[in-house]
């Protein structure tokens, strides 16, 4: 295959790993992927249901479990598939989706994490400023933009991809990834490279942009009881969600350039999606459990729907 045109489809190697058990990594991936929808939609209803939520921190927690439904969306019912199917493949168009979705979400994430950091920062260390710093409009526009980058950021990649002369059509990986693709090229690919690797600093920044915040944070925090208890609660949750996206997919992207292929296969696939797996699942968990506000709704939204369902069903 000399240039794009001519490739229609990917296969996609990284199934070769899981024929001898696939039925069982199905039925957990169907769970996983039940379980996340669950826990986010719950969150993001119980948060859209209350006027006493609509706070800018659970806002931002709102965006965060959408952008979790969105990327997961693009991952899971693909993969599920592709347990069950014979013929690992993916078209050229819908490659180039999955990338566009996966590291939008990827990096949306990060935007929001450090809106957050943000916003505790001005929560904790400027409280009588806070509700003229973070005004409705504000918010609006920093909520548009942790979502407008991203998109402008992976468009941007994609065209440079979409551009090289490909040689191969193989991704060894269980989804479309824009790296291994850029790695089939058979045309100079420096364009991408910088890039990419500017994109990354742009995110790392971020993370620098986190820790910055939470180190100002703690010293502003440990002054006082009422500040230990609030940083506690809002932002203990916070790093927790940070450790793991961060661990994740530096670990993804670092092994997609530069990674050595005695690593066996079944772990490669494992950290390849574990910022698909876990940060859906625990960041709603997470703040469900130690933000006492969310804490208490959910607990009524489910009594709520545990007690019409035993109406319905005595009817």
């Amino acid at each position: 295959m000399s240039n794009t045109s001519s490739i229609l489809v990917f296969s996609l190697s990284g199934f070769s790993a899981t024929v001898n058990y696939r039925f069982i990594l199905f039925s957990l991936t169907l769970l996983c992927y039940c379980l996340i929808v669950v826990v986010n939609v719950s969150l993001v209803l119980t948060i859209i249901l209350d006027q006493n939520l609509h706070e800018p921190m659970y806002i931002f927690l709102c965006n965060l479990c959408i952008n979790g439904l969105y990327g997961t969306a693009a991952f899971y019912p693909k993969f599920a598939f592709d347990l069950l199917s014979d013929v690992h493949v993916i078209s050229y168009v819908g490659c180039f989706l999955q990338v566009f979705v996966i590291y939008t979400y990827a990096t949306t994430d990060f935007s929001i994490l450090a809106l957050m950091a943000y916003d505790r920062y001005v929560a904790i260390c400027r409280p009588l400023v806070y509700h003229s710093i973070m005004s409705v409009r504000r918010i609006a526009v920093l909520i548009s933009l942790t979502w407008l980058v991203p998109i402008g950021c992976e468009i941007a990649v994609l065209t440079l991809t979409s551009k090289l002369k490909l040689c191969g059509s193989h991704i060894q990986k269980l989804y479309c990834e824009n790296w291994s693709i850029v790695k089939l090229a058979c045309s100079s690919t420096a364009a991408n490279n910088v890039v990419g690797l500017i994109i990354i600093a742009f995110y790392c920044a971020h993370v620098l942009f986190i820790v910055c915040t939470y180190v100002r944070l703690v010293n502003s925090a440990m002054k006082s009881k009422e500040g230990r208890k609030k940083f506690t609660q809002t932002c203990v949750p916070h790093l927790l969600c940070l450790l793991n996206v961060t661990a994740a997919l530096l670990f993804d992207t670092m092994y997609s350039r530069y990674g050595s292929a005695a690593v066996p296969q079944n772990l490669r696939n494992f950290m390849a999606i574990q910022f698909l797996m876990m940060p859906p699942i625990l960041n709603p968990i997470i703040y469900g459990l130690i933000l006492s506000k969310i804490r208490y709704k959910l607990v009524t939204l489910f009594m709520k729907a545990g007690q019409t369902f035993t109406l319905g069903l005595r009817v």
